[in-house]
């Protein structure tokens, strides 16, 4: 649990102590109850899992489906208005901004929401929309409308996203 907390005193200067961040941080407290909701999701408590998922929406603004699969050290910078969705998979070492939706674009039952890999950065208000692959080190600049799928290290702006 240190090792998350350690993970926003690395990203954000703003943040003085562990105990702020753990205690004042909207990020870290979406985390904590997602946490709980991915357990009873996993378990197929789904009522309870939703539950949690609730709670850590009305105490943070961030919305996480407890059915999303989040990786380590996962860092919301703000978090007002972030969606994680169902199928939704977030690797290690990731920072999402406010405002960032991970969404599908159909309701079938099958994986339609993204995954991002490893170390990636999701700027303020972006869009990252179906089933695609984010792969490591991708950069998402703000407020940008991700379609298709980003190799790995690029940096993608714009509407529709393009590669800087």
């Amino acid at each position: 649990m240190i090792d998350f907390l350690k993970a926003y005193m690395k990203y954000d200067p703003a943040a003085k102590s562990i105990l702020e961040v753990a205690l004042l941080y909207p990020g870290p407290k979406a985390i904590f109850c997602y946490r709980i909701a991915n357990g009873f999701y996993r378990s197929n408590f789904f009522f309870l899992a939703r539950l949690f998922s609730e709670i850590g929406r009305l105490i943070t603004g961030i919305e996480i489906h407890p059915g999303a699969q989040i990786g380590k050290r996962l860092v919301i910078d703000h978090g007002m208005g972030v969606v994680i969705g169902e199928t939704s998979i977030v690797g290690d070492d990731c920072v999402i901004f406010h405002g960032v939706t991970l969404g599908g674009m159909d309701f079938q039952q099958k994986k339609r929401h993204p995954t991002l890999k490893d170390r990636v950065l999701v700027g303020t208000g972006a869009k990252v929309l179906g089933p695609i692959t984010l792969e490591d080190d991708v950069h998402v600049g703000a407020n940008s409308v991700v379609l298709k799928d980003v190799a790995k290290g690029q940096t993608v702006v714009g509407i529709p996203a393009k590669v800087k």
